[in-house]
């Protein structure tokens, strides 16, 4: 490795980087919304689906799903920790999910095979050596080039922002790029320099080693580096990237009675990053989706329109299971009516985040007060939401995300604390509850939401 090619670019958290379909100003300012007016009958068909929406929420709150989405959840994660893109381990996961979709009944259980990247996280570490000695936690973001196996030792230049290191480009040459940014106005702004999930190599620049380090040392490099003391810094990252291997999105369906030919998905992503357990992202989502569906066939219920959930694979080196999906079905994106996605941290459930047009987002604020008996009927509208679904959202496809009480979310989100312990029986309980009433009436509706094409 050349000198030039030892610029590392060290981030502030352990956090991912967000899919470039999702951009600040589409995901965090809704949509203006003018007064809803759908027609009456629309609406007491949509009224008269309470009996069932409280059938389902006695049955996942306080009958006989009570506590299963936890313990669902409990026994993966537990079995399943290092859910990696590429890995063994997330293939039994999948064969594992597959296994369980049979047993609750769904139709059609299968894998499409997607291939994803391999990367292997191999030795990380870091120490300042001048002005003084401390040791520098690292965690390479995926999928980093390594460094040489000898590591590399070089001057460390601190900055704020990409503007202030266009100030500097002439020192930089050779040197440890260290970015302290702290947290800007939003996850999706800090995530310009935030890649844990996603950093992409252009084609006409050299792949250098990046990683991300705590705050806490962030701070400690500024503050060294603002008092005009050199700072030099030994690193080693023994990171590669593999040849892609075959990987699967994992789908299961209730058939529809009238129209099968129209589909209405619930999703999350199967696969983690290999710290923690994963089990706020996604496997909480995971579950919530596949006992959406279970808990629908054991009600006995059966949809108009077929009813699919999708465990979506790879989803954190940038989408890669939604991108192939998409492409193996793009002439059959118009049978697909709803797609709905929990990859928010299943805490306790708000309401839904909506992009669609604005007719189709007031029939989901008309179905979410069959839910006001969970306080979950919170709602916005918005260009993209989600993460996979933002695939097909750009396809005309109406998105929905499920909103929780997610304040505490970068707390765990992609670190080792993202264990069992951040998720809730009762939290999980009341999600199922709301993303099981959500799809089942989209898919038992005489209408279907309207539908605009973003990708034009």
């Amino acid at each position: 490795m050349s000198n030039i090619a030892t610029q590392i670019f060290f981030l502030l958290s352990l956090c991912s980087g967000i899919s470039p379909l999702i951009t600040q100003e589409n995901r965090n300012q809704s949509l203006k919304q003018g007064p809803c007016t759908l027609p009456n009958f629309l609406i007491t068909e949509i009224q008269n689906y309470q009996p069932i929406a409280d059938e389902i929420m006695n049955a996942a709150i306080s009958g006989a799903w009570k506590g299963r989405t936890f313990e669902g959840v409990t026994t993966f994660v537990d079995k399943y920790v290092n859910r990696l893109s590429g890995t063994p381990e997330l293939e039994e996961s999948i064969d594992y999910m597959m296994e369980k979709m049979v047993a609750s009944g769904l139709d059609n259980v299968r894998g499409e095979d997607v291939q994803v990247p391999r990367w292997i996280r191999g030795e990380e570490k870091a120490s300042l050596v001048e002005p003084v000695i401390k040791s520098i936690s690292i965690l390479g973001v995926g999928p980093s080039v390594g460094t040489p196996i000898a590591g590399i030792s070089s001057e460390v230049i601190v900055v704020r922002s990409f503007d202030e290191l266009e100030e500097k480009k002439d020192e930089i040459e050779g040197k440890i790029v260290v970015y302290n940014q702290g947290w800007l106005s939003s996850y999706e702004e800090t995530s310009q320099y935030l890649h844990t999930g996603g950093i992409y190599y252009g084609a006409a620049y050299p792949k250098i080693p990046a990683a991300c380090i705590t705050r806490e040392d962030a701070e400690f490099l500024y503050r060294v580096y603002s008092r005009g003391d050199r700072m030099v810094l030994n690193l080693t990252m023994m990171d590669e990237e593999l040849s892609r291997v075959t990987s699967r999105n994992t789908i299961g369906k209730i058939t529809g009675s009238l129209n099968p030919e129209e589909i209405v998905v619930v999703s999350g992503h199967i696969d983690v990053w290999d710290q923690g357990q994963g089990a706020m992202d996604d496997a909480g989502g995971v579950f919530v989706s596949v006992e959406a569906l279970a808990l629908i066939k054991y009600l006995g219920l059966t949809p108009k329109r077929t009813m699919q959930a999708i465990l979506w694979t790879a989803e954190e080196f940038g989408l890669v299971g939604a991108r192939a999906f998409v492409a193996l079905h793009k002439e059959e994106m118009m049978n697909y009516k709803a797609v709905l996605e929990s990859d928010s941290g299943n805490f306790s459930p708000l309401g839904l985040d909506f992009a669609g047009t604005e007719g189709a987002g007031c029939i989901i604020q008309e179905i979410l007060k069959l839910t006001s008996a969970m306080n979950s009927t919170n709602y916005a509208r918005y260009e993209t939401v989600g993460s996979d679904i933002a695939v097909m959202i750009m396809e005309g496809v109406p998105g929905i995300s499920l909103k929780t009480a997610d304040e505490k979310y970068f707390y765990f989100h992609h670190s080792p604390a993202d264990m069992l312990e951040v998720l809730d029986s009762e939290e999980l309980d009341r999600n199922t509850a709301l993303w099981a009433i959500t799809s089942y009436v989209l898919a038992d509706l005489s209408v279907t939401l309207s539908r605009e094409v973003t990708n034009e």
